[in-house]
């Protein structure tokens, strides 16, 4: 069951024990992957719910559901500063494989880039291209990119934190062991880090100010060791 390959489908192609394939589904599963008329593979919503499939033409037979259990025990939302270059494409790849549900790119005072419409939509196609790949159950959701400012009041219920390489705050992974809460808000700034209004503006909005260790780390680099130590402390 596990090698059966996955492709993550709208809820709207789902016809009581049918999946209504389009052009480009049908491709990739024919052509890229050459399945066959009968062959088995793995059909996900990416909201949490998974079928086993059979390719049956131009549609796939529903066979049964299936119970997955991939995902991490709190909700993780990533609000991140959009890095230079495509370095976003590596945060939103390498964040979905380890376990994120919510990706809110901002802009802030030393960002750089400026994206464009085909770039959200690049963002979120390589998000379920992961999630496919890491047997998630859930394709994080990919939010427009929105003011440093603005973002700072979309999340009143969660436990915030604002990582930053200098400075004397408490390490993350600390601060992670004594929370309870199961909704997570972690931002990471941009080239250069955030500037000190940035960080007293999320304090001021509930976001507690925290280290990810004694080195600098890169804009794309991070995010992953911030939600690697989420994972190495809740997921057991």
């Amino acid at each position: 069951m596990s090698q059966l390959q996955r492709i993550a489908i709208a809820q709207t192609q789902l016809q009581e024990s049918k999946i209504l394939l389009t052009p480009e589904q049908l491709h990739y599963l024919v052509r890229v992957l050459r399945l066959r008329e009968g062959d088995r593979f793995i059909a996900m919503d990416g909201m949490g719910k998974w079928w086993l499939a059979i390719l049956a033409g131009e549609q796939a037979e529903v066979l049964e559901a299936m119970v997955v259990e991939t995902e991490l025990p709190v909700a993780i939302t990533l609000l991140v500063a959009l890095p230079k270059g495509n370095g976003f494409d590596d945060v939103v790849r390498m964040s979905t494989e380890l376990g994120v549900v919510c990706i809110a790119p901002v802009t802030s005072d030393r960002t750089l880039l400026n994206p464009s419409p085909q770039k959200l939509e690049r963002w979120r196609r390589i998000a379920t291209e992961a999630a496919e790949q890491s047997e998630r159950a859930i394709v994080p959701t990919i939010l427009e990119p929105v003011a440093f400012s603005t973002a700072l009041s979309l999340f009143a219920t969660y436990q915030k934190y604002i990582c930053e390489g200098r400075g004397n705050y408490p390490h993350l992974k600390k601060c992670l062991e004594d929370q309870g809460k199961m909704l997570i808000v972690i931002a990471i700034g941009p080239e250069g880090g955030w500037t000190e209004a940035e960080v007293e503006k999320a304090v001021l909005n509930g976001f507690q100010a925290v280290s990810l260790g004694r080195r600098i780390l890169r804009a794309v680099t991070a995010p992953i060791v911030a939600l690697s130590l989420i994972s190495a402390i809740c997921e057991v």
